[in-house]
């Protein structure tokens, strides 16, 4: 081959080369480096046109080989075109007006080599070569429809602060539970007209909504002067003080209106927040001069008289239980202190512990009852529920033991014997004590129920007998114990040839 020809095949082969060269950068997806790359705008176009493509291959626009979860309109998922549409439609199913005016499209789909956006501009909804483009626009579907806020609340957001209600109307609207601005009732007159149509109303919650501003926007004098020609309103207030513990201007009102009852009985209630007993009992002492009513007057004195006493027999009970020497307190060791317990607590732990002391002791049930005039038919119950918890059958049965003019002995009670068989059972009283007290009720029928309930069998059978009813003494043979005595007494009784029964 001669020189010539080939210098032509090498100048051939390299043009050839260089050909391919730009071949092969043209046609890749990497792009050659150069220095003005930097300056490119041609070069970050066609990125941003690469990164926008990669965003449709990630909502699956083009892939057709993965598996989509698609929606009832046939968009997939998770898509921005579905999301889109499904915010749309949301707000389009509200029966008012959407908060967002609708901004149509009727532009074509976008040419994607024309687009302008990149990645960071399309979540930003703002195009980089300065041209406004919607998402529709971008996303190449003229069909959707978009939401944009306005800076501005529409005027039916915000008509209720601003607009010029009248005091009926701010009421009603209260009433409805919708936001109102009382502040523009400036005048006295305005102010105390809508305390009236609130009460009016016949809503504590509006009433006391109104009474909470008027007490920060008027006088404690003018307020208390205007309260007091309006009971309702001044209940309101007075519980509402109450309620927040606002102390001293409930005194303050209490004392303008001049109720000194209301006062006495609201220091009187300060006794509550004592702990020490000492310091109470001090405090009620002190209460003992306020003007107080006269039954309320009997009721503090009773309680200054009771906490006085607990204080002493609580002492004395203590010092007894640490020494041991008392025999109650060793089987029945105390499991509570007496202090500041009610009254008739105190007269059952007295009954328990105390029962047999002298009337003149502090700590016995009858001084007890006679200082503080306990009913009869109280101190009898609660005498027998004590002993009774103890066992104590002779005191028990002492209680009821009676004797009339002519000496005989007979069993009284100021209660009905159904509710002391309900004591007595409470208190676990064994049936033979239970039968004694069931045979003394007086109606048959609920004498037989009793009876059947504790199993006092004997009282059904004699009752049964005295009824003359074999019927009913058949049916009963079935349900004691066979060969039991109860069964042997009832096969005595129907064999028994003297006795007319009536079936």
């Amino acid at each position: 081959m001669s020189i010539n020809r080939i210098e032509t095949v090498i100048c051939v082969q390299m043009m050839k080369s260089k050909t391919d060269e730009e071949d092969y950068w043209n046609s890749s997806k990497f792009k050659a480096f150069t220095f003005e790359d930097d300056d490119d705008e041609f070069s970050r176009l066609k990125e941003s046109r690469q990164a926008v493509n990669s965003i449709c291959s990630l909502v699956g626009e083009d892939d057709d080989d993965d598996v989509e979860k698609v929606s009832w309109s046939g968009e997939p998922i998770g898509s921005i075109s579905w999301s889109v549409k499904e915010t749309a439609a949301s707000n389009q199913k509200t029966d008012r007006e959407p908060a967002f005016p609708k901004v149509t499209t009727e532009t074509s789909s976008l040419n994607k080599s024309q687009s302008g956006l990149s990645l960071s501009s399309l979540f930003k909804g703002k195009p980089k070569g300065g041209n406004l483009q919607t998402f529709t626009d971008t996303l190449g579907d003229s069909s959707v429809r978009l939401f944009a806020p306005e800076l501005r609340k529409p005027k039916s957001e915000y008509k209720d602060l601003i607009s010029d209600w009248s005091t009926e109307e701010t009421v009603q609207r209260l009433q409805q539970g919708k936001v109102v601005s009382l502040e523009k009732f400036r005048s006295l007159q305005d102010k105390l007209l809508l305390l009236d149509f609130a009460v009016a109303a016949h809503d504590g919650n509006v009433i006391t909504a109104v009474l909470i501003f008027l007490k920060r926007t008027l006088s404690k004098e003018v307020l208390f002067r205007e309260l007091e020609s309006r009971q309702t309103a001044l209940r309101h207030f007075v519980h509402y003080l109450s309620e927040t513990r606002d102390q001293s201007l409930l005194l303050e009102l209490l004392r303008s209106l001049g109720r000194t009852e209301d006062i006495a009985l609201l220091q009187y209630k300060e006794h509550k927040s004592i702990a020490d007993e000492n310091k109470r009992r001090d405090f009620l002492k002190s209460c003992l001069s306020l003007p107080f009513s006269q039954e309320d007057s009997a009721h503090v004195q009773d309680h200054y008289t009771l906490l006085e006493r607990q204080i002493i027999i609580e002492a004395a009970d203590k010092r007894a239980e640490r020494d041991g020497k008392v025999e109650i307190f060793r089987r029945f060791p105390r499991k509570a202190s007496i202090l500041n317990m009610p009254l008739i607590t105190t007269l059952y732990y007295c009954c328990f512990y105390h029962y047999n002391e002298s009337e003149g002791t502090y700590s016995s049930p009858l001084n007890i009852r006679q200082t503080f005039k306990i009913l009869e038919k109280q101190y009898f119950a609660t005498v027998l529920a004590a002993r009774a918890k103890l066992k104590a059958w002779d005191d028990v049965h002492a209680l009821f033991t009676s004797k009339n003019w002519f000496g005989v002995t007979k069993k009284k009670s100021p209660l009905s014997f159904q509710r002391v068989v309900d004591i007595l059972q409470k208190n676990s009283a064994p049936t033979k004590e239970l039968q004694e007290y069931v045979g003394l009720v007086d109606d048959a029928e609920l004498r037989i129920s009793l009876a059947q309930k504790h199993k006092c069998h004997d009282i059904v059978i004699n009752t049964y007998r005295d009824m003359k009813d074999r019927q009913l003494l058949l049916e009963y043979r079935k349900k004691v114990e066979r060969g039991s005595m109860e069964e042997r007494k009832i096969d005595v009784l129907l064999n028994n040839s003297q006795i007319r029964w009536k079936n």
